[in-house]
């Protein structure tokens, strides 16, 4: 069981390393291959990137799933960990924007494509791979493992980033070094390759096959037949869709609403993120133990709820926590766009291609820009203006106007807008030396427990519930459109949120409603499937 647990583990985390370099390392990102474009749209762009490996994910599950069902468990997860190795590895060697133009993030995409496809297929299998090993009354601490190996893939991501930056300095990381932690996964590959190679198949799906049950169309077992995809739909809005709100908006949202909306310096975030993630590891395998004694509904319920209750007061006390000099400029001298309102357009720019010509629209990107929340309203004589206090900032609009008179406008208007700031008491970025580091600690790791109880029963809430012939497709499934959708396209999509709104946390509203919706579904549907034989599913 032990061989079982740690190779199963070992090579999702190493997946997870593969993916979440690329979260960690959004805004470089957005620098390296999307140099074309302003900073704002490089940025929601770049995040936008994050989400396509995601909206793939279900594509993966789809694919893999019925693979992992005809084929095996073991031939399909040796599969995903290769393709997810040599995507993440090839990202290492792409040509930069400058070096190549559009064809560099074309390139990207792809490669992003190819992630998401093959993590789509790797976490069910893991999970599966171990609760079919696993007895009856320990399978939730067993799967805790495969939980915290999102971990443990997250913090060796973060350390290598850290220890890289460290060695090269942070010119060179951002011109060049960038590229080794991409680099690095194929050594990753070939041990968690090797680790996989060792393992026999499942013994369920062994007797499954022996007996001649193998199913011969999951895909059609699992959406068509009307009990299954009841299964089907209870699992996702019971439990993944507060898994993609709470989970992504703990560890990857929270890095965006720290770093660009609070201005702390990129390393400081990362060693937060490092405390938030060395915690998590062994609260997965808590919370998946403890829903094999108390059951895995209220372990779940709980961390949605506490969730719920966090995510707005909460948020409040981390911006205070960590740049109070910002929130005391906000509530003595709060930021006014006077514009023509009419000529204010939604930010929601998920591919990173709209120009954003308006004066109106030059004034909210560079206060997004800068992580200054703000309010509008209509100027009586059609110009735009951003007013803090005492200052003024008129800002011009760029319709008409070649790309390179635009950019020169943008930047201009971003230099005007950011000295009225300063000379309104606004800081430029958060100093870490005045943030209230123990209680911004203590605040996010109320966060990490509210995910980390959600998630560590999940893959053996999420097992219990599907039939063994069908269980990889009818399992993945909900699981990637829940994560992939909801909770991948949680930063782009809340950016955009403050981006339309001017207020930093109108985001949260994103996250709050997906887990509510599981709250309550939770409640009245789901069932309790502790202990429950894997035979009787």
């Amino acid at each position: 069981m032990a061989q079982v647990v740690t190779a199963s583990s070992a090579g999702t985390a190493f997946e997870w390393y593969d993916f979440f370099i690329f979260g960690s390392l959004t805004p470089i990102i957005a620098k390296v291959f999307l140099a074309g474009l302003d900073p704002t749209g490089a940025l929601v762009a770049a995040l936008a990137l994050f989400a396509v490996g995601f909206a793939f994910r279900p594509l993966g599950a789809i694919l893999f799933g019925a693979m992992g069902d005809r084929v095996g468990r073991k031939a399909t997860f040796l599969t995903t960990v290769t393709l997810m190795g040599g995507a993440t590895f090839l990202i290492g060697l792409l040509p930069t924007y400058e070096q190549a133009g559009i064809i560099a993030p074309i390139l990207l995409i792809f490669l992003r494509i190819c992630q998401g496809t093959a993590l789509g297929g790797e976490y069910g299998g893991a999970a599966i791979y171990v609760a079919e090993h696993a007895p009856d009354h320990k399978r939730g601490a067993a799967t805790g493992w495969i939980q915290s190996s999102a971990s443990f893939g997250l913090l060796a991501a973060l350390l290598i980033i850290v220890a890289t930056r460290t060695a090269v300095g942070e010119q060179a990381f951002a011109s060049w070094g960038w590229r080794i932690p991409f680099l690095v996964s194929i050594i990753l590959l070939g041990i968690s390759v090797w680790m996989r190679l060792k393992l026999s198949e499942s013994p369920h799906f062994t007797k499954l096959r022996e007996d001649g049950e193998v199913s011969k169309a999951p895909l059609r077992e699992a959406f068509a037949d009307r009990q299954n995809l009841k299964r089907v739909m209870i699992a996702f809005f019971a439990i993944m869709c507060a898994q993609g709100a709470v989970w992504y908006y703990t560890f990857f949202y929270m890095q965006v609403f720290l770093e660009k909306s609070l201005g702390l310096p990129g390393a400081t975030k990362d060693m937060l993120l490092i405390v938030m993630t060395v915690v998590s590891a062994p609260l997965y395998v808590f919370f998946g133990w403890l829903s094999d004694r108390v059951g895995r509904k209220p372990v779940m319920l709980g961390g949605m709820l506490l969730a719920l209750a966090l995510y707005f007061p909460a948020s409040h006390w981390i911006a205070k926590a960590a740049n109070p000099t910002l929130v005391a400029a906000q509530q003595a001298t709060p930021v006014v766009v006077e514009t023509d309102l009419a000529t204010c357009t939604a930010q929601f720019d998920p591919t990173g291609t709209a120009k954003f010509t308006s004066a109106c629209d030059i004034a909210k990107s560079s206060l997004v820009n800068r992580g200054v929340a703000y309010s509008t309203r209509a100027s009586g004589d059609g110009q735009t203006r951003v007013i803090a206090g005492n200052q003024s900032a008129s800002i011009a609009g760029g319709d008409g106007l070649t790309e390179a008179e635009l950019k020169a406008l943008k930047k201009q208007s971003s230099d005007a807008i950011n000295a009225e700031l300063a000379a309104a008491g606004y800081p430029a970025s958060a100093d870490p030396a005045q943030a209230n580091m123990p209680m911004l600690i203590a605040i996010l790791l109320l966060f990490v427990v509210a995910a980390t109880a959600l998630y560590g029963p999940q893959a053996a809430a999420l097992v219990e519930m599907f039939p063994t012939r069908i269980r990889y497709t009818a399992m993945s499934l909900p699981y990637h459109v829940g994560t992939g959708w909801v909770g991948g396209f949680l930063p782009v999509t809340s950016f955009a949120i403050v981006a339309l709104t001017g207020d930093i946390y109108a985001g949260l509203w994103y996250a709050v409603a997906f887990t509510a919706v599981s709250a309550i579904t939770t409640i009245l549907f789901l069932k309790e499937t502790r202990g429950k034989p894997l035979e009787h599913c």
